[in-house]
């Protein structure tokens, strides 16, 4: 049994006020969760240490939404893994669409910040997905699949066991649009049974989530699909109740 996991993604957002608002309400015993699930906001790097302290009594754990693939070095505005770990981060955020067309990051790139990742025994959520043109070319599964062992070719399989993947559709990210339930399923699907060509029980235990525009109005339905375990929450994770019917759609 998959352990779902709900991911928030702040990207360039957020307050020190809004840290602490979270860490409050997640902590209120008359909040009520689904058993056995994970919750993870991945904040700002500025907010890593009042995250740290925020979350310390509740069931939130924070990540980071990047990092570099160097230890430490010259290399002026980056943060490394060894960061995050030392800040108490469990996740960290690889290859988002964001940091692969705004700043560049390609398979190569990506690969090595996932390896960085798992040197310092961080979490990578590997994020995956297609533009509306390649989608509108037929061409989702080639891409999203190329990005997949672009990445998993190049680990061993203990490595592989310890990533999250997310598949976050380019074209349905801060757009309003949503894949459907059917059309995520359907890529969901075809990442869990190109796993299964690595290994039948990494397909089984992989934890895939959803990352194009889930809110609390359809997180119900996508989160039932048989092969979407969680979700990678962007502009509803910034507001404390959206992001609390999500987490408590996902038992």
């Amino acid at each position: 049994m998959r352990t779902p996991l709900i991911a928030g993604n702040w990207k360039m957002n957020g307050s020190l006020a809004l840290v602490e608002r979270f860490g409050e309400a997640f902590s209120q015993p008359e909040v009520r969760l689904p058993d056995g699930i994970d919750i993870a906001l991945m904040v700002p790097a500025p907010y890593l240490e009042a995250a740290r302290r925020a979350f310390s009594a509740g069931p939130l754990a924070f990540g980071g939404q990047t990092l570099h693939h160097e230890r430490h070095g010259a290399f002026t505005g980056e943060i490394s893994g060894a960061m995050l770990a030392e800040f108490g981060a469990t996740y960290v955020l690889v290859g988002h669409s964001e940091r692969r067309t705004l700043f560049g990051e390609d398979d190569a790139a990506v690969c090595a910040r996932v390896k960085a990742a798992l040197t310092e025994r961080l979490t990578p959520v590997l994020c995956l997905g297609e533009t509306l043109e390649e989608r509108d070319a037929g061409r989702t599964e080639a891409v999203v699949l190329g990005q997949l062992e672009a990445v998993f070719d190049a680990l061993s399989p203990e490595e592989r066991d310890r990533l999250v993947i997310a598949y976050e559709p380019v074209w349905a990210i801060g757009t309003g649009r949503t894949a459907t339930p059917e059309q995520a399923q359907a890529v969901h699907a075809a990442l869990r049974a190109r796993l299964a060509d690595y290994d039948a029980g990494l397909a089984e235990g992989m934890r895939l989530l959803y990352g194009g525009s889930m809110k609390a109005a359809n997180a119900a339905e996508l989160l039932a699909q048989p092969d979407i375990d969680g979700g990678l929450i962007g502009g509803a994770s910034l507001q404390v109740d959206d992001f609390l019917v999500i987490c408590q759609s996902a038992g």
